[in-house]
């Protein structure tokens, strides 16, 4: 017995090599969904139509012990499906079925590098994603990774209108252009982007898919700022780090980290490790007459924080290009310091901040490892046996972000971390 899969696209008997349609010609069974079966509606060969895979491979199965029986030869079976068996299709079943040695498969090219190609744009470094309800958590954490090229597969539950929705409701900082492909290969074949936001006002061939790629910035130095809110900046308004966006401050965390700051007016501030310099802002706006230092030691990172400064016309935010804690003696003493990401030198950052930081003042620090929490824990516990005026305490915090995708509400985690805060015992005195 031999199974010969075939990959097949759009264009039907044309897009077939002369060599594959003689194996087509010498099979004894042809099994595929309605569309594939057409194709060959004039060949006078036995055909199954494949709707539940499950029931199909019984009914297959069946066929051949029936065969076997009756004629005592080897049939050969021809496995009609789309593009390339191996990607994401049935070839994958079939090799879990049947022997290798049964199997011959024969791929068309893929729908996915049909879009690609149609676009000009290299796919060896793609995230590719069959949508489907064990896949969404997969699109989610890729979308929140800032994966650059993302090739999805859609579904009937999943259409291109229910991946523009995932995608706002994430608040992601990452700008993508959202490509639909339809009907590829075909008369009616189609390949544009659409407007995220405005998805819901197109209708889409049932057979398409989505590819993501990365945006430009939108060329815009300032927002609208009577739109607002005084606390919480939405993520996706500000110039982001996409390259490594795991380590932004998420809104809820910036929150959080503010309130355990205990700002107050004409204070110095520094925010270490600062880009994308979402934490500087939100410190700004609340206290125009404070001071803050945004401290980030990459040149990409210090642009991104100039760049949303002058987003949101803040004036009292200077940034500082250097790395800690070598820089720090330079600046101006603080009241207030804030730090985003830990270094594995954070004993000796943590110890310049306390030489430096005035009395009475509080360091919040944002430990996202197990590894850098006890670093930090050491180091303060043996600052408070050597010094009893400090104090500190963990606020360890897991958020999750619902988002809606088709008729489902999902909850999507942020990232958890452990702030903790250091303080001095004279704040309270």
């Amino acid at each position: 017995m031999t199974i010969n899969i075939i990959g097949i696209g759009l264009d039907g008997l044309a897009g077939l090599s002369e060599s594959v349609r003689q194996v087509v010609k010498r099979g004894n069974l042809l099994v595929g969904n309605s569309r594939n079966l057409g194709y060959f509606s004039h060949e006078t060969i036995p055909k199954l139509l494949l709707n539940d895979l499950v029931e199909t491979l019984s009914e297959l199965k069946q066929w051949l012990t029936n065969w076997e029986r009756n004629y005592q030869t080897n049939p050969e079976v021809i496995f009609l499906v789309s593009g390339d068996p191996l990607l994401f299709d049935i070839g994958g079943v079939l090799a879990a079925q049947f022997p290798p040695d049964q199997l011959i498969f024969h791929p068309h090219i893929s729908s996915m590098q049909l879009a690609f190609n149609r676009l000009q744009i290299p796919w060896e470094d793609a995230r590719l994603i069959t949508l489907n309800n064990q896949s969404v958590d997969s699109l989610t954490q890729a979308l929140k990774d800032g994966v650059t090229k993302i090739g999805i597969f859609t579904s009937v539950d999943y259409p291109p209108q229910a991946i523009a929705q995932l995608i706002l409701s994430l608040d992601l900082p990452r700008v993508y252009q959202f490509w639909v492909a339809e009907n590829l290969g075909g008369e009616n074949e189609r390949v544009q982007p659409y407007p995220v936001d405005r998805i819901n006002n197109y209708q889409f061939s049932p057979l398409n898919l989505v590819i993501l790629l990365p945006d430009l910035p939108e060329v815009i130095n300032e927002v609208n700022l009577a739109n607002i809110p005084s606390l919480g900046i939405p993520d996706n308004l500000f110039f982001g780090n996409t390259n490594e966006p795991e380590l932004s401050t998420p809104r809820e965390l910036r929150i959080l980290a503010l309130g355990e700051l205990g700002l107050q007016p004409n204070q110095v501030i520094w925010d270490m490790q600062a880009s994308p310099g979402s934490v500087s802002v939100e410190m700004a706006r609340l206290f125009p007459n404070s001071t803050i230092y945004a401290i980030e030691k990459t040149a990409s990172g210090t642009s991104l924080i100039e760049q949303n400064c002058r987003r949101f016309q803040i004036k009292n935010v200077i940034s500082i290009n250097g790395e800690v804690p070598a820089i720090l003696h330079h600046l101006r003493t603080p009241d207030r310091i804030f730090m985003g990401n830990s270094d594995n030198n954070l004993p000796e950052i943590l110890g310049t901040c306390s030489i430096r930081l005035s009395p009475g003042g509080r360091i919040v620090v944002v430990l996202r490892t197990l590894e850098h929490l006890n670093l930090a824990l050491e180091w303060v516990k043996y600052k408070i046996q050597s010094e009893k005026s400090w104090n500190y305490h963990l606020l360890q915090v897991q958020i999750s972000r619902s988002f809606s995708i088709g008729n489902l509400t999902k909850f999507a985690p942020v990232n958890p971390v452990t702030i903790l805060t250091i303080e001095h015992q004279s704040l309270f005195n």
